[in-house]
C-alpha cells in the first residue's frame, strides 16, 4: 500500500547516476519532492523530468530539492541525465526496495516487466514526514504539478 499523508517518509541510500550514495537522511531539514518514474527513455518519463528540469528554479524558490528515482540502472540513467540536460539527481533502485517500501511499484508493467517504478510524486518535508502523496496507476499520465507547488508554498 502506497504511503500517505501524515506518514513518516523511509529512509533510504542509493547511487545517483554519478555512482555516489545518495540518503534520504542527507536532506534532513530541507523539503524534498521524491519522484518515481517507471523508465528512463521513455517519452512520458521524459516529459516528466524535463518539465522538472525546465521550471527547476520554481522549486529551488520554494526551498525544495529535486530527488527522481527509478528501477534503471545507474548506468542508464547517467545516460539519460546526460542526454536531457537533467540538473537533479537520479537514482537508481534496481533492487526496488524503495519503490516497494513507498508502494510506488507495479506487480505487472508493459511487456511481462515486473516490479517498475509506479509515477508517484512525494513531498517530504525538512522532518522527513510526507506532506503529499500521489502514485498513479496510469503511467501515461503526470504528477499534479500544481498540486506539489501548492503543498511546498503552505511549507514555507
Amino acid at each position: 500500500m502506497a504511503l500517505q499523508k501524515g506518514d513518516k517518509a523511509p529512509d533510504f541510500t542509493l547511487f545517483n547516476s554519478d555512482k555516489k550514495e545518495v540518503a534520504l537522511g542527507d536532506y534532513k531539514g530541507k523539503n524534498v519532492v521524491l519522484l518515481f518514474f517507471p523508465l528512463a527513455f521513455t517519452g512520458v518519463c521524459t516529459t516528466e523530468l524535463c518539465t522538472m528540469r525546465d521550471d527547476i528554479a520554481s522549486y529551488q524558490n520554494l526551498d525544495a530539492e529535486i530527488l527522481a528515482v527509478s528501477v534503471d540502472s545507474l548506468f542508464t540513467l547517467e545516460k539519460f541525465k546526460a542526454e536531457q540536460n537533467l540538473n537533479f539527481p537520479l537514482l537508481a533502485d534496481f533492487n526496488r526496495t524503495v519503490c516497494a517500501a513507498y508502494g510506488a511499484q507495479y506487480d505487472d508493467f508493459v511487456l511481462g516487466m515486473k516490479g517498475v517504478a509506479k509515477r508517484s510524486a512525494f513531498v517530504i518535508d525538512g522532518e522527513g514526514v510526507i506532506q503529499y502523496a500521489e502514485v498513479l496507476d496510469n503511467a501515461g499520465e503526470l504528477p499534479d504539478f500544481a498540486a506539489v507547488k501548492g503543498t511546498l508554498e503552505a511549507l514555507n
